[in-house]
């Protein structure tokens, strides 16, 4: 089992920029793909980017393409989202997850509890 705690999320300007960062307990974090989603008042939670374990993998979902790049730092059990050119409808509260890395799609096992991005026109 692993435990997520998420930070950097805030009240930004659209334009602007975040790095979200997720800190994931346990010492086999490498061997989790990590993701990414987010969910906004009233609406389904949303995937957002997911990273194979090594990294060499990502995903990203079509309204975040070119705007958010996905990492993780192994060494330091770290996940990130950094989430370029902000736009109003990005507010969400946005959840990392550990779990597996399909072809066509990925399934999330462990959550964390959120942070909240919320972006200002």
């Amino acid at each position: 089992q692993v435990q997520l705690v998420e930070s950097g999320g805030g009240l930004v300007q659209a334009g602007g920029s975040l790095r979200l960062s997720c800190a994931a307990s346990g010492r086999t974090f490498s061997s989790y793909a990590m993701g990414w989603f987010r969910q906004a008042p009233g609406k389904e939670r949303e995937f957002v980017a997911a990273i194979t374990g090594s990294g060499g993998n990502t995903r990203y979902g079509d309204s975040v393409k070119g705007r958010f790049t996905i990492s993780r730092d192994n060494a330091k059990n770290t996940l990130y989202l950094q989430i370029d050119s902000l736009k109003p409808e990005d507010t969400a509260v946005y959840y990392c997850a550990a779990g597996r890395y399909y072809s066509r799609a990925y399934a999330a096992d462990y959550w964390g509890q959120g942070t909240q991005v919320t972006v200002s026109s």
